[in-house]
């Protein structure tokens, strides 16, 4: 059945959602962290947090740049196998991001694609960025990364099949109450399966007035992982990085 208050922890902890994702573009995300830390140019003893970082995929990158990495995230079966990859300086952890997670600690924060909007109320999402800037060094850095708002309205495809592992995922979507909704269902083994995301379809002038009430300053943002100007209509990401005032 549909949560319709916590959709994100039913369904980031079930099989199904890795079975949907799992065809994730590998080589995108790396091309996407490798112009990031050459933007950063982070220094060798950086501390990193990978907020939402499900499985550790990108956490593992960074940590294998010799980066020290911190991943958490609100799945604990995520968690779970994440910490098959604990190293000296890589951990886990299972944590809401709604809560603030260790005080004026890393050097940059880190949420990676589209792992923000989740919540039900503007205040949840707020609170999110405000704790974040509480877990940030002075002068540190928050990178948000979240799809262009603009360009998936204007393109959002009402519906759409796709069969992956045998199962045959029946996909609706829907622009409704400033939120992008994605009804998934699906039978396996004879049993009917239903799951939502709701994602808030937030724009850039939303972001400017959050990462300012956080005490955080929009230094840049870029509108695809080859850090190309933001184009509303037409750049597919919305990447802000943001400073904390000293």
């Amino acid at each position: 059945m549909v949560n319709e208050q916590r959709w994100f922890e039913g369904w980031f902890d079930s099989k199904y959602y890795h079975i949907l994702y799992k065809n994730r573009n590998e080589e995108e995300a790396q091309f996407f962290l490798e112009n990031l830390l050459a933007h950063l140019k982070p220094a060798q003893n950086s501390l990193i947090l990978d907020l939402a970082c499900g499985k550790g995929r990108h956490s593992r990158y960074l940590a294998e740049k010799g980066y020290e990495v911190t991943g958490v995230d609100l799945s604990a079966q995520s968690i779970k196998t994440a910490r098959e990859f604990e190293t000296e300086n890589l951990s886990f952890f299972t944590h809401d991001m709604r809560e603030y997670f260790r005080t004026n600690y890393f050097h940059y924060i880190l949420n990676l694609f589209t792992s923000f909007g989740y919540f039900d109320s503007l205040y949840e999402h707020q609170k999110t960025i405000s704790n974040i800037a509480k877990g940030i060094r002075p002068n540190g850095y928050f990178v948000l990364d979240f799809f262009n708002s603009n360009k998936v309205i204007a393109n959002l495809v009402p519906q759409e099949k796709k069969t992956i592992d045998g199962i045959e995922f029946n996909i609706t979507r829907s622009n409704t109450d400033g939120k992008i909704i994605k009804n998934i269902q699906f039978t396996d083994q004879g049993k009917e399966f239903r799951f939502q995301e709701k994602v808030s379809s937030f724009f850039l002038a939303d972001f400017e007035k959050m990462i300012d009430k956080a005490g955080l300053t929009l230094v840049n943002h870029f509108g695809g992982y080859d850090f190309q100007k933001f184009e509303p209509s037409s750049s597919p990401r919305l990447i802000m990085i943001a400073q904390k005032n000293a």
